[in-house]
């Protein structure tokens, strides 16, 4: 294998693996949200901010990670 060919499958591997626990993150927010509007109903507008915040910081976390795995595969 040449050494962009190594290149090019490590970004490959990167981006699965941020893209995979980035939705992996968001999907156990999503979940627990759920679980704690349905156990306290009144809380609902506090627990639904948090979650959106959280949810973006991950999804940021996500995207960066993406955006090196692509200026890796370049260099």
């Amino acid at each position: 294998m040449t050494e962009t060919a190594i290149a090019f499958l490590a970004a490959g591997i990167g981006a699965f693996g941020s893209a995979f626990a980035g939705a992996f993150g968001i999907s156990k927010i999503a979940k627990a949200s759920v679980e704690s509007i349905a156990r306290q109903p009144e809380a609902s507008e506090d627990i639904r901010g948090v979650m959106i915040i959280t949810a973006g910081m991950i999804e940021g976390v996500a995207l960066l990670a993406l955006v090196i795995c692509f200026l890796l595969s370049l260099k």
